[in-house]
């Protein structure tokens, strides 16, 4: 069998062709995969074939192809194995900043809360774990939005259709991309009671992530203050790092 760069070329080829499905938010045609990979329609073809045969990705009565169940199994492994890691990175910072920190990983066009640690404050936030939120309005997402290609923003953010849960929330591509070019320029994004009125966060994005991910602080604005925000900066790099340099580990065992 063909290998490339080290590895099995057909197996990477199946996994882009999962990825590809991943990034259209879960389904997508035969045609729509052709668009998007280089790979000839008839080796697409071949390849989605077995990977229905095997379960990791099911044909729909449309004739749309769609993540499988037992990616789900899957899933939940991978996520239990990121909490082990990310658990005590979280604690380490609500134990020094005080505040409720959270993981969340990007999922089709949004991000899902994958790990959190709550403050013992008295305001809670509306980012539980197993909750899905925007990708240009929470603070998480706009630090994924900094790490991906403005045609990948693009159509993540036109597939949402820029929901504006508040009145400061960005609700045009123009504000959206402004903001994603602020968050490049400063290595961190700010959620100024977009998502939630009252509430404002930080988030770092982990860098070199398989997936992409962030690190966010949230608590009641009038505590998340600008001052705030500069003593979070580097605890986020630190916890961020450890996530980053375990999660490449683990690719490179």
């Amino acid at each position: 069998m063909a290998e490339k760069s080290g590895g099995v070329q057909s197996v990477e080829r199946a996994f882009e062709l999962m990825e590809l499905i991943g990034r259209a938010g879960g389904e997508c045609s035969l045609t729509e995969l052709s668009a998007e990979s280089p790979l000839p329609p008839p080796t697409i073809h071949r390849l989605l074939r077995t990977l229905v045969g095997l379960g990791y990705v099911r044909q729909l009565p449309n004739r749309r192809y769609a993540l499988g169940p037992r990616l789900i199994r899957l899933g939940e492994v991978a996520n239990r194995q990121l909490g082990a890691v990310a658990g005590p990175v979280l604690q380490s910072l609500v134990d020094e900043l005080a505040e409720t920190a959270s993981l969340a990983v990007l999922d089709g066009d949004m991000v899902i809360y994958t790990g959190q640690v709550p403050s013992s404050k008295v305001k809670r936030t509306n980012n539980e774990v197993g909750k899905r939120v925007g990708l240009h309005t929470s603070a998480v997402g706009k630090a994924v939005l900094g790490e991906l290609d403005d045609a990948r923003i693009l159509k993540l953010v036109t597939q949402s259709g820029l929901p504006a849960p508040t009145e400061n929330s960005a609700s045009t591509l123009s504000a959206v991309f402004a903001n994603v070019e602020r968050v490049r320029a400063d290595g961190y994004a700010v959620d100024d009671e977009e998502f939630e009125v009252g509430v404002r966060s930080v988030a770092m994005a982990v860098p070199g992530a398989p997936t992409p991910m962030a690190i966010g602080i949230s608590g009641a604005s009038d505590r998340v203050s600008d001052e705030f925000i500069a003593r979070a900066l580097p605890a986020l790099t630190k916890a961020t790092g450890v996530i980053s340099e375990a999660l490449i580990g683990a690719r490179g065992q």
